[in-house]
């Protein structure tokens, strides 16, 4: 199984601007997902999975950093790729969104895309999993809690609904990553977060989470918010 979900949240800042959050959580039956499958930047959110492709994921943030909308990015490259079929893309721009599972990606493989967020997964046990996530996070979406947190439980959801076939595979990995276009370039320790190998990947993320937010609000509490 691979399980991800993609997000963008606009929003206001204090001076009434209009700004985002863009967030992609990633959750496998293998270790190691956060090094291969999200994508993020300030300008969207992509996840590459089934076959990754580090380049595919790379040349659609670049895509869309030049103006070009997601689905039309996506479209674009897997045009130019011989290893289409096996891929599973998806995610979320500015304005647009767009979800592709090849016909050769591993039963079950389906995706959903609600527009404001695009969930994918494959070597599911049924599509079950996705709807279970798309309505953990719809449940919740722009609410209080920070982002990735609220990622981190959608794909809980997933998982708690069924998850992997792959039944004797045991360790597996877990990561989420948040962009706020409103940091100014500020370090947020929460937002960026990989659990690599373990056997109970999303578990250890939550903790993982619960302690970079706690470090990270002790240190803003010290030395001040541009610490």
């Amino acid at each position: 199984m691979t399980l991800s979900l993609c997000v963008r949240e606009p929003f206001q800042d204090d001076g009434g601007r209009r700004q985002f959050r863009f967030g992609v959580a990633a959750t496998t039956r293998l270790p190691g997902v956060g090094a291969l499958c999200p994508f993020v930047s300030e300008h969207g959110a992509v996840a590459v999975q089934s076959h990754v492709s580090q380049w595919l994921g790379d040349k659609t943030l670049s895509y869309l950093a030049d103006g070009l909308a997601v689905d039309d990015a996506v479209a674009a490259l897997l045009n130019t790729d011989d290893n289409r079929r096996n891929r599973q893309i998806h995610g979320v721009g500015r304005d647009h969104s767009t979800a592709v599972t090849g016909s050769q990606c591993v039963d079950y493989a389906g995706h959903h895309d609600g527009n404001q967020f695009t969930v994918a997964g494959n070597l599911l046990v049924d599509d079950g999993v996705i709807d279970a996530t798309a309505a953990a996070y719809e449940s919740d979406a722009f609410g209080e809690k920070p982002l990735a947190e609220r990622l981190i439980q959608a794909l809980d959801a997933g998982v708690d609904a069924g998850g992997d076939t792959r039944q004797a595979v045991t360790v597996g990995s877990a990561a989420v990553r948040v962009v706020s276009t409103d940091e100014s370039g500020h370090r947020k320790f929460y937002n960026d977060l990989r659990v690599d190998a373990s056997e109970t990947p999303l578990e250890d993320l939550q903790t993982t989470y619960e302690a970079a937010l706690l470090g990270y609000e002790q240190t803003k509490a010290a030395y001040g918010p541009d610490s």
